[in-house]
């Protein structure tokens, strides 16, 4: 089973390693333009400032994200799973996960990002800020750019088990898979049930859908979930008592299920 998970805008303020080595990534057919994201956030975080944060999405006060991205190329490094830090990696705590399951996340695991494509929980990079959103000078839109290879390096990936799409919609722009491998793709959409007025209301929450997500993946881990069809992955979800409601979905295009929860 491959997962595929978003990055976070929460980052580790510093590595703690080897500067960075485009080399040493899983996926080195990314790695060109791997290269050309690389040279052009450091282009437009080295030039003027106001110019830079409005690309980035950045706010006026923060201007230490740029400092950051112009050091990328010899700052220290640190697993791409202690880079992030955000709601989802929290509630997945991968530093507490036991050896087994902590070796099945650095197999299935893919984290999708602006800079790099996508990389695995034990690849090294630095902090940084590079939405998918980000407008780079010279490159345009990060998902038109990454589209055409992140196809064939995730559908590589991917083998011939499910796949398991958690990623967020602007991510998701960037490589959408079809035909055979997105009936064999599960997209997951997290409800949040609360009574108004002695009705169940459902909802999208944007905290209740990261945390749930990331327990969702360390539970998986944890019981050493293999499925080997979609139909397999719905059934274990289910038996680790995730209340999981399908939704219909159109032919060569992923399945959707809904994960609904009350409570944090």
């Amino acid at each position: 089973m491959l997962i595929l998970l978003p990055p976070s805008e929460g980052k580790a303020e510093v590595g703690a390693g080897r500067r960075l080595d485009l080399a040493r990534l899983s996926l080195p057919e990314l790695n060109p333009v791997r290269e050309q994201v690389l040279a052009a956030l450091l282009r437009l975080s080295e030039g003027p400032a106001e110019a830079a944060l409005t690309a980035l999405g950045l706010g006026a006060g923060q201007h230490g994200e740029l400092g950051r991205n112009a050091r990328l190329e010899r700052a220290a490094t640190a697993p791409a799973g202690r880079i992030y830090t955000g709601v989802l990696y929290e509630a997945l705590d991968l530093a507490t996960l036991p050896p087994a399951a902590h070796r099945a996340a650095a197999r299935q695991v893919l984290i999708s990002s602006g800079l790099w494509g996508a990389v695995r929980i034990g690849d090294r990079i630095p902090p940084y800020r590079c939405p998918i959103g980000a407008r780079l000078p010279g490159v345009g839109a990060l998902p038109a750019l990454w589209r055409p290879v992140l196809g064939p390096a995730l559908t590589s990936a991917a083998g011939t088990g499910p796949v398991l799409d958690l990623r967020s919609g602007a991510y998701a722009a960037a490589w959408t898979p079809r035909g055979a491998l997105a009936e064999r793709t599960l997209t997951v959409r997290v409800l949040h049930e609360r009574e108004v007025d002695g009705v169940p209301v459902r909802s999208v929450v944007s905290h209740f859908n990261k945390a749930t997500k990331g327990r969702l993946v360390r539970d998986l881990l944890l019981h050493g979930v293999r499925p080997r069809s979609i139909d397999a992955l719905v059934g274990a979800l289910r038996e680790l008592k995730y209340t999981v409601c399908e939704q219909p979905s159109a032919a060569g295009r992923p399945r959707q299920v809904d994960v609904v929860v009350s409570e944090l």
